[in-house]
């Protein structure tokens, strides 16, 4: 983990109340996709934990969407602004257990994000991808040509069915001959996906308090015990957690 300022180079609006801010920063403790920053704002108590879309040296990108008073803060901030960044958390996907099989990398609206660096390291490592990229409505969708110039296969969802597959990505991962699965999303998607009995990597959207394991306000249930997500995750794998816990 690295913490210091980072410059904002953009801030732009990509589909209603999701938008896209590119940083300009130390980059050299993040390792794999599926990590998350923690991102300190003016007036607010609690950093905000968001998940990385993309990095390279020197250059991150975030998507986040405007939820409340600390997302609407972020997206009023232009580019010149600095922010204060704790860099690096979570462990991210393990795109090495999926090498010679057929992946789907599944995203769930906020969850579609960290997919997308998620996709390119298996593209990268000649793995043969399908996005399933998961929305309410045609009009919340975003990132679909983004993943289709990675050379994945792309299946789009809508609760609504006002675009691609009528349904959740249970259903288009049902159609698929894909054997493992990396996947951001709310629980109840998670949930379902596990429910599947595909082997695959699920990562977590908790609330954090401190983003690093000290408050253990972030926590989910796995088969040896409650584990942080902040710390421990946010990705756990399909055979370590259970949802039987109320």
């Amino acid at each position: 983990m690295t913490q210091g300022y980072y410059k904002i180079l953009s801030n732009a609006e990509i589909a209603p109340d999701t938008w896209e801010m590119e940083l300009a920063g130390d980059t050299s403790s993040l390792r794999n996709p599926g990590q998350f920053i923690n991102i300190a704002l003016e007036g607010l108590y609690l950093r905000r934990p968001i998940s990385v879309c993309h990095y390279e040296d020197g250059r991150l990108t975030i998507i986040y969407k405007v939820v409340g008073k600390g997302t609407r803060q972020l997206s009023e901030m232009a580019p010149g602004q600095q922010l204060d960044v704790l860099c690096g958390l979570g462990n991210g996907f393990d795109v090495e257990a999926a090498r010679g099989r057929k992946a789907a990398v599944i995203g769930g609206g906020a969850g579609v994000p960290p997919m997308y660096d998620t996709a390119r390291r298996l593209i990268a490592a000649g793995c043969d991808v399908t996005a399933i990229l998961g929305f309410a409505t045609k009009n919340a969708a975003f990132y679909i040509d983004e993943f289709k110039a990675l050379g994945a296969r792309v299946l789009v969802t809508t609760d609504d069915g006002s675009m691609g597959i009528h349904g959740f990505v249970t259903d288009a991962l049902a159609q698929t001959d894909c054997d493992y699965f990396f996947a951001c999303g709310p629980q109840p998607m998670l949930r379902s996906l596990h429910c599947t009995g595909i082997p695959g990597q699920l990562s977590f959207e908790e609330r954090m308090g401190c983003g690093f394991g000290a408050c253990m306000g972030c926590t989910c249930h796995t088969l040896v015990g409650a584990r942080r997500v902040c710390q421990d995750g946010p990705v756990f794998l399909t055979s370590e957690v259970t949802f039987d816990v109320q």
